[in-house]
């Protein structure tokens, strides 16, 4: 299943333009969060995490959609990786289906153990 999240800062903020950008991506599940992306504490986000199952792929817009900081960001990556979830990130052409993107993105997550 593919599964979108999309998150704006604020409820006056417009998501049309993510989800026009994520609409070619064949999403069949949306998660919306309007709130600050300072940390992971989101309702959307979180229900996100809890559905996704092996072989689902989550797509972004970018990562500052999803986390607003690196370990964040890292920690989600690692964690959707752990329950054989995929992730895309189509402004940074980041996709962990391909097998040197998750290579990549294995690499980036174990630095960042090492740096904490």
């Amino acid at each position: 299943m593919n599964v979108a999240y999309v998150r704006v800062s604020t409820v006056e903020q417009n998501e049309d333009r993510q989800i026009a950008t994520l609409r070619g991506y064949g999403i069949d599940r949306w998660f919306v969060d309007k709130t600050s992306g300072k940390d992971t504490n989101r309702a959307e986000f979180r229900s996100m995490l809890d559905f996704v199952r092996v072989g689902d792929c989550v797509f972004v817009e970018d990562f500052s959609r999803l986390t607003r900081n690196l370990k964040d960001l890292l920690e989600t990556i690692e964690r959707l990786d752990e329950k054989g979830v995929k992730f895309v990130s189509v402004k940074e052409q980041l996709d962990t289906s391909t097998n040197s993107e998750q290579r990549q993105a294995d690499i980036a997550v174990n630095r960042s153990d090492k740096r904490v």
